[in-house]
């Protein structure tokens, strides 16, 4: 089983939405200098050719990065699944991506003919490795039975406010390891006086402490910033561990059920879990 997320070197991602343009360009180069080797985009984020442009620039070697895109939900027709997979890769200058997600389940539940066309690009060798995104429970444990090809990750809401036990225990159950986004709940954590408390004793930021409980559920964190202190910041994650008595602290906060991604924002996002 395939678990390039688990991997050291991968579980910690810089994220480059809603970026574009010269702030991308200066953002990448200092999540570069901070030690990030991979990097998220989509073709939804109409940012590829940016993200493209500025690995370019920054002289990285291809086989020490690791890049993320996913395939937008308008483009899981037959006729346009591939030629869009490689529309993706002429806008990031490359002939793979090391890992292709779906980035939403296909509008009318079914699952099997998007997952299908996913296998079929990593087939041709457009991706090493292939995922889905923002998948429910039900639907990973379909998606494990529906393809041969081993799923990388599900990529879904994850931080201290809302409680995903029932995706975890799916991600146990079916080997498929959980990828965050809004890993900080944009800010909305820092509202809260425990990470600030919790941070103090272990000399590091309440973004830090967060995100370190992120990992320690065994979840890879995507994080965004344009602030070079930040940026590194978030990175600057691997050199200490949450005690039991701090991981159940936070661990309390789920129950918070702060959800940014629904329906009023997304209209096609699924019945969460």
């Amino acid at each position: 089983m395939t678990k390039i997320y688990f991997e050291k070197t991968h579980q910690r991602s810089f994220g480059t939405y809603p970026l574009r343009g010269e702030e991308l360009n200066r953002a990448l180069n200092h999540a570069i200098d901070a030690g990030y080797r991979t990097i998220d985009t989509a073709q939804m984020y109409g940012n590829e050719a940016d993200v493209g442009e500025a690995l370019q620039g920054i002289g990285i070697p291809r086989d020490e990065l690791c890049i993320t895109t996913k395939v937008h939900p308008d483009n899981f027709s037959e006729e346009r699944f591939l030629p869009s997979v490689e529309e993706s890769l002429r806008k990031l200058k490359t002939d793979y991506v090391d890992v292709l997600l779906l980035h939403w389940p296909p509008v009318g539940g079914d699952i099997a003919p998007s997952l299908r066309l996913l296998e079929e690009a990593h087939k041709k060798g457009y991706a090493r490795h292939i995922g889905v995104s923002n998948y429910t429970a039900r639907m990973m444990r379909d998606a494990a039975d529906i393809i041969e090809t081993p799923l990388s990750t599900n990529q879904v809401e994850f931080h201290p406010l809302l409680n995903q036990d029932v995706l975890h225990a799916a991600a146990i159950e079916t080997g498929i390891p959980l990828s965050s986004y809004c890993s900080v709940a944009r800010g909305e954590v820092f509202k809260y006086p425990e990470f600030a408390e919790i941070a103090e004793t272990y000399g590091k930021t309440p973004g830090q402490i967060v995100l370190r409980w992120i990992l320690q559920k065994g979840v890879s964190i995507n994080t965004m910033s344009t602030n070079p202190e930040n940026i590194r910041s978030n990175f600057d994650v691997m050199d200490f561990t949450l005690s039991s008595i701090d991981m159940a602290r936070i661990d309390a906060l789920t129950h918070t059920g702060f959800r940014i991604v629904d329906e009023t924002l997304v209209p096609w996002a699924p019945l969460w879990d």
